[in-house]
């Protein structure tokens, strides 16, 4: 028995090294993932909480000046300049920073739903100040957006990426390796026809599951969706519609699962921490947040965000709209053009 084990495991790890690509993501990615992250999220500029600030420095009494500045010494705390008061509330609405400080009159704002603006806030309150002399509690005039229902458009975007990627690309690779496409390689369906087969089965499942769980969120903790529901249906298909086509077109021609998983975790890693699933890029390089238009999620979260926490409608999203349109023809005919029924 033992002979036998040792048999398949020899069998096995040859399979794997001389999978030359299999070998090389197992080795790279990592280093990769590592460079990526050092270069947006190095230790100089790595910011757990974001404060934002409109007007000057205050003139007043010494000791509110103090608080500031001793407040603006705090590690780990990334303070955005705005040019006016309502930019920098509509900003703190929508969670994409965390507290928003006016030190030439002394106020700050800060929203209850906020885990980290709670955590700011207390810092700003422990710096020392008199308490007759400490920067005055402000609250947010209009609406304010539950962290929650800002973070649930991340979350059921996240969910279609998984699917959409792993769920059509991975499979793809199995059938080309286990030579279920060289079988119909001899029949007349044409590499369009089985794509776009793939695409709608896909596509079925990806919005039946996401309106399952977007209708049981809803009924369990009462989100809402401000804007219509024809709107959000129609956002949520060009996103997933986006994304199932960039995984076919990942699958076009490699026949190595691991190759495939290696391709699809480089893809599926950036997008989900850049498309602002956990937290907004508020403040972030610009470089970066260019960087981030590149991925399909970031719009789709965008656009379905816009429609359920502001009320938007699809002409205020167009250019989410569009983009992600455009995005599905090209991965859809470049897959088309460059699929293979067999492995060379």
């Amino acid at each position: 028995m033992w002979r036998r084990i040792q048999t398949l495991i020899q069998a096995r790890n040859k399979e794997f090294y001389r999978d030359k690509s299999a070998l090389g993501w197992n080795f790279l990615f990592p280093f990769l993932i590592i460079i990526g992250f050092n270069l947006m999220f190095n230790q100089e500029g790595q910011h757990l909480y974001k404060v934002g600030i409109f007007n000057s420095l205050p003139q007043q009494t010494s000791a509110l000046v103090g608080q500031f500045q001793a407040f603006r010494q705090s590690r780990y705390i990334d303070f955005i300049e705005f040019s006016s008061e309502e930019q920098a509330l509509d900003t703190l609405k929508h969670h994409r920073i965390d507290l928003v400080i006016d030190p030439t009159s002394g106020r700050y704002w800060v929203s209850d739903s906020s885990p980290k603006g709670y955590v700011v806030e207390r810092l700003l309150a422990a710096q020392g100040a008199p308490p007759d002399n400490r920067f005055i509690r402000q609250n947010v005039k209009s609406r304010e957006i539950p962290y929650v229902e800002w973070l649930f458009p991340g979350i059921l975007g996240m969910n279609m990426m998984f699917s959409s990627l792993f769920g059509v690309g991975y499979v793809v690779v199995r059938y080309r390796k286990n030579g279920v496409l060289k079988r119909l390689s001899v029949t007349p369906v044409s590499p369009f026809e089985f794509l776009s087969a793939q695409v709608i089965s896909r596509m079925f499942l990806l919005l039946m599951t996401t309106f399952i769980i977007f209708t049981g969120c809803s009924l369990l903790y009462g989100f809402e969706c401000r804007g219509g529901y024809l709107d959000l249906a129609i956002a949520f298909t060009l996103g997933g519609f986006s994304m199932v086509a960039l995984g076919l077109l990942i699958a076009t021609r490699s026949a190595s699962e691991e190759f495939a998983g290696g391709l699809l975790n480089l893809i599926t890693w950036p997008m989900m921490f850049l498309s602002e699933v956990w937290f907004s890029l508020e403040g972030a390089m610009p470089w970066v947040k260019t960087f981030s238009k590149a991925f399909p999620l970031t719009h789709l979260i965008d656009s379905v965000r816009r429609i359920m926490n502001d009320g938007a409608n699809l002409y205020d999203v167009r250019y989410q709209m569009i983009t992600l349109a455009a995005m599905s023809v090209v991965f859809l005919s470049a897959g088309s053009w460059f699929f293979k029924w067999q492995k060379d």
